[in-house]
């Protein structure tokens, strides 16, 4: 089966500064309806790439079985270090970069690399606040979160 998970993530660039993430979940079922699922976490005190990596989380937890899965985000850092294959370097060389630093949020990135397992994922950068449609839509979801100690919609317990 083919979903796509639309991801979000905003901490307005403050690591002391509110945050929250925005996933929608969308999938066409075998009789052709399609099925959208939304979820956005409340505040929390944390960096922007946290709150980008955990919308991406969200979502591929929520799959229960193996998916082909286009992840759509506007955080090039997620999509980069997937597509460039950085990961596979941080990884290689004890999640240090090529500078010897260490990786930050490894907790994170080992996080995604097990949502990851069970499915055929492919990272999709779109630039955010283009227009976007699906993208806008998450960044409504990541920016509302931010401003909200509440959760907007019910934790996602079983999906596809």
């Amino acid at each position: 089966m083919k979903v796509t998970i639309y991801s979000d993530g905003s901490a307005r660039s403050n690591p002391e500064g509110p945050g929250g993430y925005g996933t929608i979940i969308e999938y066409v079922d075998p009789k052709g309806t399609l099925h959208e699922r939304t979820y956005s976490a409340g505040y929390k005190k944390t960096t922007n790439n946290r709150m980008e990596l955990m919308g991406v989380i969200t979502g591929l937890e929520a799959l229960i079985r193996p998916c082909e899965v286009d992840v759509i985000s506007d955080s090039k850092y997620v999509t980069e270090a997937f597509n460039s294959h950085w990961i596979d370097s941080w990884m290689k060389n004890g999640w240090k970069k090529s500078d010897k630093k260490p990786v930050l949020n490894v907790d994170l990135w080992k996080r995604l690399l097990k949502a990851m397992e069970p499915h055929k994922v492919h990272f999709i950068w779109v630039k955010g606040h283009d227009g976007h449609e699906q993208n806008e839509r998450c960044d409504k979801l990541a920016t509302t979160a931010a401003d909200s100690e509440d959760l907007l919609d019910d934790e996602i317990t079983e999906m596809i």
